[in-house]
């Protein structure tokens, strides 16, 4: 009976024993389990690894298109306006009579004043045959020749009033629409056509400042205008001496030949300016930099972990962007799914070439 009861006991013990051990292997299998789930999952990305390459450093600006010389047609005396002497929008040369305004009252004036002339020459005349004979003292000559000279002085004036009164082309271009007709009265301050020459346009644009040394005169840029897929060139002709101080930019002027008329003034241009080609660049895909509170940052993939970058930049291409400073050679710059990433984090690159 005895031996009975030490069996049971002896199969309780072992049966108590095993559930114990399956109680405390199912903890261990719970806790392994949950330490692979705690460990994260690397986030598979793209990349390339950074090589120094030749770089065309070339600025994208927008700049603006004017005419050659433009100039406003006044009239400098005021008056009945008798002839209209062009049509509107066409090419007219340079001293081509533009309008003529009316001049009979001026020429009655100089009438006027060329008979004095005459009456004030002939006492000069005379008064210098009795000066000669000392039959008249130095200053009454001199009172008939300052007579003569301000009778001749009025008729100059009179003659360059008539002038003013022939409006010409002061050089050649196309002119625009006019704003009077035939028997208006005109005064200086009525604007009669705009007058331009769109032979050759000019190129107004402004660059940063630290690019102003790699700036040159008679270098050779290309543009575009909106509306049409033609690339045109033009030649920097002109510098602003001086940087201008609200911008922190310097003015630049190119001109170029606009011989086809398909150019107008007064719209805008994408300009295309190449400066220095720089050696052992190190150049980056845009899409790599992300813009930041302090300046711009990059991820690199460094012992298989994302390590954020602060990086400096320069040039900006559409598909690039050149780094100064904060990357080098051989670096793997991460360049898919840098928003959403995060510093240290697991990461496996597939490198791009």
């Amino acid at each position: 009976m005895k031996l009975k009861h030490l069996i049971y006991g002896l199969l309780i013990v072992g049966f108590g024993a095993f559930i114990t051990y399956r109680i405390i292997e199912n903890k261990g299998d719970g806790n392994a389990d949950k330490g692979k789930q705690d460990k994260p999952k690397a986030t598979k990305l793209s990349g390339i690894v950074v090589q120094p390459q030749s770089f065309d450093n070339n600025l994208s600006l927008s700049g603006s298109i004017e005419a050659n010389e433009q100039v406003e047609i006044r009239s400098e005396v005021s008056g009945i306006v008798q002839s209209i002497n062009f049509q509107e929008g066409s090419n007219v040369s340079k001293g081509q009579l533009l309008f003529k305004v009316n001049d009979l009252e001026l020429r009655a004036q100089l009438s006027q004043a060329k008979t004095k002339e005459s009456l004030a020459a002939e006492n000069e005349r005379r008064a210098k045959l009795l000066l000669h004979k000392e039959a008249i003292s130095q200053e009454e000559y001199d009172v008939a020749r300052a007579e003569y000279a301000s009778t001749r002085a009025q008729s100059q004036l009179i003659n360059a009033q008539i002038a003013k009164t022939a409006v010409r082309a002061p050089f050649s271009g196309k002119i625009g629409l006019r704003s009077i007709s035939v028997g208006t009265y005109i005064t200086p301050s009525i604007l009669v056509a705009n007058l331009v020459n769109i032979g050759k346009l000019k190129i107004t644009f402004s660059i940063p400042e630290k690019y102003a040394n790699q700036l040159k005169t008679n270098t050779t840029l290309n543009f575009n205008v909106a509306g049409s897929t033609t690339t045109y060139t033009a030649r920097v002709y002109a510098i602003e001496p001086t940087v201008e101080i609200a911008t922190r930019t310097l003015q630049v002027r190119a001109i170029t030949e606009n011989k086809d008329g398909k150019l107008l003034p007064g719209t805008f241009a994408d300009v295309e300016l190449p400066l220095d080609v720089i050696k052992d660049a190190i150049v980056v895909p845009s899409q790599a930099v992300i813009p930041v509170q302090n300046g711009k940052k990059v991820f690199i993939s460094d012992m298989g972990k994302a390590k954020e970058i602060m990086v400096e930049t320069a040039t900006r291409t559409d598909a690039s962007i050149l780094i100064l400073s904060g990357l080098k050679a051989g670096d793997t710059v991460i360049t898919s799914g840098v928003m959403s990433l995060k510093n240290d984090a697991p990461v496996k690159i597939t490198v791009q070439k």
